[in-house]
C-alpha cells in the first residue's frame, strides 16, 4: 500500500477561540485519529502559549533545523507572505489554502508566487458557497469541521422546549457568543437588547464586555470576556440563539452552526456563509432588519413547540453536514 503523503498544518495560533485556528486544530484531530502523519506550524511568534501547551505545535525556525520536509502543505488563515523561509525547505507536492476571509490582499499573496520558489499553483478551499460567490475565484467548498459529538442539545426540561436548558429558572434564555471586539457587535444590539429584557427574557452574552458602557446593569443580563464558560456549555445554557456581527462579514460563522448543532432555534442576520445551511423557518431564521429580528424573537417566546421543532431541524441538519461520510470525503481532499 502506497503511504499518503505527509500533511502540514499552518496557522497563526494566537487565538484560541478563533474560527480558523479551531478550524485548523479539528482538521489535526481527526487526520490524527486516521493516523494520518501530520504536524502542525504556528507560522505567528505570537502563538497562544495555551494551544502550545495542549497541541504539538512547532513554530517554523530555518536555524534551528524546524522546518516542514515536503508533502502536502495546508495554510488555514494564515500565509507565507513571501518571507525567506519557504526557499529553504522542501518544495511542497500539493499546496491548499482554507481560505476563510474576503480580504483581497490575503488572496493576491496566495495565488501569486516568486518565479524562483517554484512551489505548485494554490489550491482553494473555501468555507461557504455565500464566500466563493463574493470572490468569484474556483475552489472546493469545505465547511468548518465542527464536532457534533461534542456540541449537541442539553436536556429539555418536562413539557418544554428549554426554560434555561435546566438553568433553574422559568425565564427563557436568549444568548450569543464571539470573540470581544467591536467588529463583531451590530450598533443597534443594545437597543434590541433593552428591549429583550424588557420583555422578560434573560440575557446571556459571551466575548461582549466591549458593550458594557452601551448596557445598563441588570439582574437579568450576563456579560463575560470571551472563553468564560466553553463554548459548548454555554450554548447548552441557552434557549434561542441570536447572531449579528457588525463590520465584520462571517464568510462561515462557526459558533452558528455550533448552535445548530446544540438543538437550538438560530435568530441571524440574512448576510453571512451560515445562511448557506438555514432554512427561514424551518431550521432556523434569517432577518434583514433589527425590527425583523424582534418580531422573530417575539415568536419563539411565545411558542415553546416552535422552538422545540425548529431546534430538532437545526440539529437534524449539523448531522447531515457533518455526516461521517461527509467529514471522509473532505478530508480525502487534503490527503490524496
Amino acid at each position: 500500500m502506497t503511504r499518503p503523503p505527509p500533511l502540514h498544518l499552518f496557522n497563526g495560533f494566537r487565538n484560541p477561540f478563533g474560527g480558523s485556528e479551531l478550524e485548523t486544530l479539528s482538521v489535526f484531530e481527526m487526520l490524527s485519529r486516521q493516523q494520518i502523519p501530520v504536524q502542525l506550524w504556528a507560522t505567528s511568534s505570537k502563538a497562544s502559549p495555551a494551544l502550545l501547551a495542549r497541541y504539538p505545535i512547532r513554530h517554523v525556525s530555518v536555524l534551528r533545523r524546524q522546518v516542514p520536509d515536503g508533502g502536502n502543505y495546508v495554510f488555514f488563515g494564515a500565509h507565507w507572505r513571501n518571507r525567506v523561509w519557504p526557499f529553504l525547505v522542501a518544495r511542497p507536492r500539493r499546496l491548499i489554502y482554507v481560505f476563510n476571509t474576503f480580504h483581497p490582499k490575503i488572496l493576491a499573496l496566495t495565488s501569486q508566487h516568486r518565479a524562483l520558489l517554484r512551489w505548485p499553483r494554490t489550491e482553494y478551499v473555501l468555507i461557504s458557497e455565500f464566500q466563493k460567490k463574493i470572490l468569484q475565484i474556483e475552489g472546493v467548498v469545505h465547511p468548518s469541521p465542527i464536532d457534533i459529538a461534542r456540541f449537541h442539545p442539553a436536556p429539555r426540561l418536562p413539557g418544554e422546549g428549554g426554560a434555561g436548558r435546566g438553568a433553574g429558572s422559568s425565564r427563557l434564555v436568549v444568548g450569543r457568543l464571539s470573540r470581544d471586539t467591536a467588529d463583531k457587535h451590530h450598533p443597534d444590539d443594545p437597543t434590541l437588547y433593552r428591549h429583550l429584557l424588557d420583555e422578560g427574557w434573560q440575557l446571556r452574552l459571551q466575548g461582549a464586555t466591549i458593550l458594557q458602557n452601551t448596557l445598563p446593569a441588570h439582574p437579568r443580563c450576563l456579560i463575560t470576556p470571551e472563553g468564560t464558560v466553553p463554548p459548548d456549555q454555554f450554548l447548552q445554557g441557552l434557549d434561542v440563539f441570536y447572531y449579528r456581527s457588525g463590520t465584520h462579514v462571517e464568510t462561515f460563522g462557526r459558533v452558528v452552526v455550533e448552535a445548530m448543532a446544540c438543538g437550538l432555534p438560530v435568530v441571524c442576520h440574512a448576510h453571512g456563509g451560515y445562511a448557506d445551511h438555514i432554512i427561514h423557518g424551518e431550521n432556523g431564521f434569517l432577518f434583514d432588519t433589527t425590527e425583523q429580528a424582534h418580531a422573530i424573537l417575539q415568536r419563539l417566546h411565545a411558542d415553546p413547540a416552535l422552538r422545540a421543532a425548529i431546534g430538532d431541524c437545526a440539529r437534524h441538519t449539523t448531522e447531515h453536514l457533518f455526516s461521517a461520510e461527509a467529514l471522509q470525503s473532505r478530508l480525502k481532499f487534503f490527503r490524496d
